[in-house]
């Protein structure tokens, strides 16, 4: 991580991490100007594919990043490009680059912070550009959903409270947005979050973060649908004295699915609606802290009663 900062440093270029793999730069870092994930920027999307110049390290630029093939035309882009990869059989195979460079992001990142900066930069504007919308775009001041739990407050209270390096753990579903938009990434090893659309990846994640590294901050985010793939995992954490912070979002129904029902088939909403537990009497039955939420006004409270309990 940090020969690439030292690499974007000098040449002050915008850096834009892949999907869910944030903790790779700084959020906190004048050039760093987001995320290509879900839901992203429509800024910085217009941005990449306005570029003149792509460097694509260590990915492939799949489906979710490249907004499904979107950003860059296949299979030549209309961007130059030079990709970075340690496998030589993907260099090539959905887009040519004009430089394809068969090697891995460590030796490339070592390569990269030795060469010479050639002078001024023409692009450094842009990059101030990029990093004012970044700004823009995760400002939760703005932030307003239906009901009296805003999530925006929820995610301006866990900036305050936190550690920087705190490890967060996701699964799949749309509730993820609100970690990959608004928790400032800054440390590597901080970012657990399949890129396989896995449901009920955080819990178990959590638990095997936190059993390892008992002396960081563990946080959870997860849907409900989510969580009930996995939700049994309490039971570990109970029992080995895990004391990791779930947070569940719970809109009673397969929300992501459900968005793509009502977006392409709105008359054929079917099996995504969710007969829930209490999930607060849930977690106490396994041995944890557990309590609801309903309104934004109680959550600071509540999570210094979860965080002070002891318990996962």
């Amino acid at each position: 991580m940090q020969q690439i900062t030292s690499f974007a440093e000098r040449y002050q270029f915008p850096v834009i991490c892949s999907f869910r793999r944030q903790m790779l730069f700084s959020a906190e870092h004048p050039c760093y100007a987001g995320d290509l994930g879900l839901g992203p920027n429509p800024k910085l999307v217009k941005r990449v594919q306005q570029a003149d110049l792509v460097l694509l390290v260590g990915g492939r630029f799949s489906e979710v990043p490249s907004q499904a093939y979107a950003v860059m035309t296949i299979p030549v882009p209309q961007q130059a490009l030079v990709h970075v990869y340690p496998d030589p059989d993907e260099l090539g195979r959905v887009y040519r680059a004009d430089l394809p460079i068969h090697a891995s992001p460590r030796a490339f990142a070592l390569a990269a912070s030795q060469l010479e900066f050639p002078g001024n930069a023409a692009w450094c504007e842009s990059t101030q550009e990029a990093r004012s919308d970044y700004l823009q775009w995760t400002d939760l001041t703005t932030i307003r959903i239906p009901g009296n739990l805003q999530m925006g407050a929820v995610m301006h209270r866990l900036r305050q409270v936190l550690p920087a390096d705190t490890i967060m753990c996701n699964g799949a579903g749309n509730f993820a947005t609100w970690v990959h938009r608004f928790w400032p990434f800054r440390h590597f090893g901080t970012q657990l979050a399949p890129t396989s659309g896995s449901m009920g990846y955080g819990l178990p994640a959590g638990v095997a973060a936190k059993r390892l590294l008992p002396e960081r901050c563990v946080v959870v985010f997860a849907g409900d649908g989510d969580f009930l793939m996995h939700g049994q995992e309490l039971a570990t954490a109970v029992q080995y004295k895990l004391p990791i912070l779930i947070i569940l979002l719970d809109n009673g129904m397969y929300g992501t699915i459900r968005m793509h029902q009502e977006r392409s088939y709105p008359a054929r909403v079917v099996a995504t609606t969710l007969k829930n537990p209490d999930f607060a009497a849930y977690a106490q039955a396994f041995g944890a802290y557990g309590e609801r939420v309903t309104d934004t006004a109680d959550f600071g409270p509540a999570l210094e009663r979860a965080m002070a309990s002891g318990q996962p």
